[in-house]
């Protein structure tokens, strides 16, 4: 048999995430010690009353097919989540609920991109990006972000071209944890204004974890370019909820709908009791977040201070759950080439799993986790301190 892949999936890489992740559970069945800072996956137990609500759907019998993209009442809840949160006012249909929000960014691109298209990537990029428009024909274009890794309105000006189709946007980022203000989302804003063949795909899915300043998103800053813009988020950061798999986005009619047309012949709907979960981690008690924050926040702080003693430096983000450090002084220290053999030999000769930088669009850094345990994250920074030296 001939063993034939097609030109789209030879085009693109596996995720350096999943395989830095998968390499450490590797080496950790084989009976190595080794702390995992490479997967973007709160430590928390997801809160009961979230848990109580899958429970409760399967035992009333929501356990079969749905609505392709969701459910009517998980719809109503996400509609209620834009109003109270961003100030955003979506009908049901103009709703989109995925398997993941991975799945949702992935569904908008397929059902508007093609050869020729181009999509403008802000660099450091989450690792999918590129992969996904590779995918559909389209060319991602990449603009390196500053020292703050956020791009400017002159950036954005000059990136695009009568091709592009979409300029993708995470606030707070993964992996710099950068989030845009108002303000500089507005300046975006007026560069986008001129060129009305762009859209924005806004990816919110770290909206909850904002330690510095507020959320702003570009729909409630620029509502005047409402029919070109989708707001992706999901219940996997904010809730602890990455293994039930539900993303959902507000946006136009005409995108929703051919979204929903195109996972009618692909996924089709996602988790049954997922769904049942997500209503109650939208509309139920939040309080938990405020204490997962703080958490976050002194995690973040401890892991900024130590990386920056042993020469891996990086400023305070103020969003996410990622430190994005410098590793080039250890780099050259070790006699390491690329950040991916840095990463790779800190993982099994130091036991810490990171991502290296390249994979984000920014060599020459590695990001870590800090959603951690305090003592993992503590020994961590031991074990990395020792493997550079000092």
């Amino acid at each position: 048999m001939t063993k034939r892949l097609s030109a789209a999936i030879a085009s693109v890489a596996p995720s350096a995430t999943m395989a830095m992740t998968q390499a450490a559970r590797e080496l950790k069945e084989g009976g190595a010690d080794v702390i995992s800072l490479s997967s973007g996956e709160p430590d928390f137990a997801t809160p009961n009353h979230i848990i109580e609500a899958a429970n409760k759907a399967m035992r009333d019998g929501h356990t079969g097919y749905t609505a392709v993209d969701g459910i009517p009442q998980l719809k109503a809840a996400i509609t209620q989540k834009f109003a109270r949160d961003s100030a955003l006012s979506f009908t049901p249909s103009q709703i989109n609920v995925g398997p993941g929000g991975k799945a949702v960014l992935w569904n908008a691109l397929f059902v508007t991109c093609g050869p020729g298209d181009e999509v403008i990537v802000p660099a450091p990029y989450w690792v999918s990006y590129p992969s996904m428009v590779k995918l559909t024909g389209a060319t991602p274009v990449i603009i390196q972000g500053g020292a703050d890794f956020k791009i400017t309105p002159e950036q954005l000006e000059a990136a695009i071209t009568p091709r592009t189709r979409w300029l993708m946007l995470n606030s707070p980022s993964n992996p710099s944890g950068a989030v845009y203000s108002a303000d500089e989302l507005r300046g975006l804003a007026d560069v986008l204004r001129a060129h009305p063949h762009v859209m924005v795909l806004s990816d919110d899915i770290y909206e909850a974890l904002v330690y510095a300043g507020e959320f702003a998103t570009m729909a409630s800053v620029a509502p005047e370019m409402a029919d070109r813009i989708l707001t992706m988020n999901g219940v996997s950061k904010a809730y602890a909820m990455t293994g039930f798999r539900i993303g959902y986005a507000g946006g136009p009619e005409w995108l929703i709908s051919a979204m929903r047309k195109f996972m009618g012949q692909t996924t089709s709907n996602p988790a049954t009791p997922s769904q049942w979960a997500a209503i109650a981690a939208l509309t139920g008690d939040h309080g938990f977040l405020d204490d997962w924050r703080a958490a976050y926040t002194l995690r973040r702080d401890v892991m900024v201070a130590r990386l920056g003693a042993v020469g891996l430096f990086a400023e305070t983000p103020p969003g996410a759950f990622y430190v994005f450090a410098n590793c080039e002084q250890a780099m050259v220290a070790g006699g390491f080439e690329t950040d991916a053999d840095f990463a790779m030999a800190l993982l099994k000769q130091g036991g810490v799993a990171t991502v290296p930088g390249s994979a984000f669009g920014s060599p020459g850094h590695v990001r870590l986790s800090y959603a951690a345990a305090d003592e993992d994250i503590a020994k961590a920074c031991e074990r990395i301190a020792a493997f550079v030296g000092t």
